[in-house]
This record gives C-alpha cells, sequence and structure tokens, in this order.
C-alpha cells in the first residue's frame, strides 16, 4: 500500500455517522488561506487553475489573490457549472476568455474532458482549488482526476488547495465496481467516500488509478484545525441546486431520484430539499405541494415544470447521513402502482456504481437488506481510507 510521510500527523479515523463537532473559526483555515506555503511554489512559474465560483480565499477569489501577488495566471480550466457556476446540471461549458480578468478559459465539461496537450504545453504547474461536496456522482472530483492525469503525462506537478468535506463525518453507500465506471464515478470508492479533495488526489496516485505510465508529483497544502467530524457550511454554493447545508446533506440520499420520474425540487427555491410526484406519492406527516418553474442556470426544463405536485417536505431536517428509506419507501409506491420507477436505469447503475442497488430494489428488499450488501466492501475501503487521512 502506498504510503507516504506528512508533516500533519494523522490521527484516528472517524466513521459511521458522527455528530458535528464546530471548531473555533480561528484555529480554522482552508488550503487556499495559507498562501505563505504555496505562493513560493508559483514564483515565477505559469500556473493553470482548475477553479469556479467557490475557490474563495475570504472575500476575494483565489484568481484575484493570485494576480495581486503577481503570480502568472496563465489558463483556467472550467469543470462543470463553468467558471462563474452559473450553467445547468450538465449543460455543456464552452471555452472562451473571461471577461473580468481577460485569462483564457477552458472548458473541461463539453466535448473535452481531459485537455489536449497542448492546452497545458505553456504551463509550469496546475493548480486545483474547488469545494467539494464528498459525494462519488458530484462530478468535481472527475475533473481533478482528469486534470492530474493530463499533468502527469505533460511533466507537470499538480497541487491541491484542500477544503473541507461537508458530509465528511461518514461514510456509506454501495463501492463503485468497475464496469459501471463514468464520469460521474470513477474511482472504487462508497458513494460517500469520506475524504477531502486533497485525501482523494493521495488516494488517486496511491491506488494507481491514473490511466498513465508516467509518474506525478503531487503537493496538497492541507488545512489547519480540519476535523472530519466539523460541521462546515459551505460559504459559497457548489453549485445552482446545492443552495444551503441542508441541501448538500441530503443529496447523497436524494441524487439516486434523478433518473426517475420523481421530482427532488430542482425548479424550486430548494432543491433537494423536497421530493414530489404529480399523482404519485409518499405521505407525509403533513400535506406539502410545490410547483416546479424553469429557472434558467439552475434548472431550465424541471420535471412537473408549471405543474402542482405533492410530496415531503424536508427543509427543516438535516441529513445524519445517508438514508435509503426514501428510495425504497417510493420505489415501493410505484411498483405497488404498477409503475416503472427508473426512467434511465443505466443512468440509475452509474449513479450508483452497481446494478445491484437497481436490482435490490426490483426484489422488494428492504433497507436494511440493502444495506447489508454493501457491507464488506465498506469495510475494506475503511481499511485502505486509513492510508491517506489527512485529518482525524
Amino acid at each position: 500500500m502506498f504510503k507516504w510521510l506528512l508533516t500533519v500527523m494523522m490521527a484516528t479515523s472517524l466513521l459511521a455517522c458522527s455528530s458535528h463537532v464546530t471548531k473555533p473559526a480561528e484555529q480554522f483555515r482552508i488550503g487556499a488561506e495559507l498562501d505563505g506555503l504555496y505562493l513560493p511554489m508559483l514564483e515565477g512559474k505559469r500556473v493553470g487553475l482548475i477553479v469556479n465560483q467557490t475557490s474563495m480565499v475570504g472575500e476575494q477569489h483565489l484568481v484575484d489573490l493570485l494576480l495581486q501577488k503577481g503570480v502568472k495566471v496563465q489558463r483556467i480550466f472550467a469543470p462543470e457549472h463553468g467558471f462563474r457556476g452559473d450553467h445547468d446540471a450538465g449543460a455543456k461549458v464552452d471555452s472562451s476568455i473571461d471577461a473580468k480578468t481577460g485569462i483564457p478559459l477552458y472548458s473541461i465539461y463539453g466535448k473535452t474532458r481531459k485537455p489536449e496537450p497542448e492546452a497545458l504545453a505553456d504551463l509550469d504547474i496546475i493548480l486545483f482549488d474547488i469545494q467539494d461536496v464528498g459525494v462519488r456522482y458530484y462530478t468535481y472530483i472527475s475533473s481533478m482526476h482528469y486534470m492530474m492525469e493530463a499533468a502527469a503525462e505533460a511533466g507537470l506537478p499538480f497541487m491541491v488547495l484542500d477544503r473541507p468535506n461537508p458530509n465528511g463525518d461518514y461514510v456509506d453507500g454501495p463501492m463503485l465496481e468497475p464496469e459501471f465506471r463514468s464520469f460521474v464515478g470513477m474511482h472504487e470508492i462508497p458513494l460517500v467516500h469520506g475524504l477531502t479533495v486533497g485525501e482523494l488526489a493521495h488516494m488517486i496516485i496511491g491506488e494507481g488509478w491514473l490511466n498513465t505510465d508516467k509518474t506525478l508529483s503531487l503537493t496538497v497544502i492541507p488545512m489547519q484545525g480540519y476535523r472530519h467530524d466539523m460541521r462546515y457550511e459551505l460559504p459559497v454554493r457548489p453549485s445552482p441546486n446545492l443552495p444551503n447545508y441542508v441541501s448538500i446533506r441530503h443529496y447523497p440520499s436524494l441524487g439516486f431520484f434523478e433518473p426517475t420520474p420523481v421530482s427532488i425540487g430542482r425548479g424550486t427555491d430548494f432543491p433537494f430539499q423536497v421530493i414530489g410526484h404529480e399523482s404519485l406519492y409518499v405521505s407525509a406527516d403533513s400535506p406539502f405541494s410545490f410547483k416546479p418553474r424553469s429557472i434558467p442556470g439552475a434548472s431550465t426544463h424541471p420535471k412537473f415544470e408549471d405543474v402542482e405536485i405533492q410530496g415531503v417536505d424536508l427543509r427543516n431536517f438535516e441529513a445524519k447521513g445517508l438514508d435509503m428509506s426514501y428510495l425504497v419507501n417510493w420505489h415501493h409506491k410505484f411498483a405497488a402502482a404498477g409503475e416503472e420507477f427508473f426512467t434511465n436505469p443505466g443512468f440509475m447503475d452509474k449513479l450508483a456504481g452497481t446494478d445491484k442497488l437497481r436490482l435490490a430494489l426490483a426484489e422488494g428488499l428492504s433497507e436494511a437488506e440493502i444495506r447489508a450488501q454493501w457491507q464488506p466492501a465498506l469495510q475494506d475501503y475503511l481499511k485502505m481510507r486509513q492510508d491517506y487521512l489527512l485529518y482525524p
């Protein structure tokens, strides 16, 4: 197993759902705030950045900070949702020029996911600083993977400015099986993997997941005062449909509804905080209805656009972990009515990283029986994960 020496000592792991611990603000600093550690490594270098609207250092964007410090920002690589975070989920991002800074923007979420060699030919180093949410099918970590691969092939060092994982206090869900690998799941990790992007970057190298025989020089600027059990509310929404902490905590559980006829609130002011359908729905303690609408840049044509639907309101409930009861109960409701639940079974399998979850639902297995299926692989992962933890 690949190991490395760290200047920050690692403590024992967390796991399963744990209560969040709030640390005093003065003891906690993200990697981007520790510029004394990384600015010397950027001096005189032509830098390629993988950043978006979350790449803030206090009230200042990382790009502006680097330019202010005299760093040569040669190119910005724009992931899903774009550099400014204003593109719909799945919407193509075009290469262009940033209007504010004049820096070229190179899309890595369009026809190109891994940049061509010429896009890296005039660079000396690549830096990644994007807020992740700790769920395997959230695509920023796939973009990081491809950029790491491209950097290795180009002989460029790769730097990660680490940020918290708002779902980092637990590990759960099915493991990805290699035959279901896709852009919404590239790594053999659980759905909720319990890693920061810096820890995952080390794991990608250590487990030999880069599809190249070249060696990558990786530097992770770790956070100061971070613990995996910290409650961390993101100061900037990481994507248009994750507007707050509640949505981010429900995201692992509700993402499975994407390839179904059921709405999880896209086209509302509270996406990933409600569940609803026009005619079939799981009864809630109190009646609840909502009407999705077109919201350009977030959900241009949502399910049930301009139609009032009924369901469950989760806005006042902060999820403590992965809750499979929602999927099990709604699947049962559709099965009892003789209606198809998965409109895109192939995409469901990619999100789950396996077809076992979909097949278990079809067999009528309970939540406990479904969870039991992934426990052996999950325990193996937990042992492997220990070697890559940077934080207690």
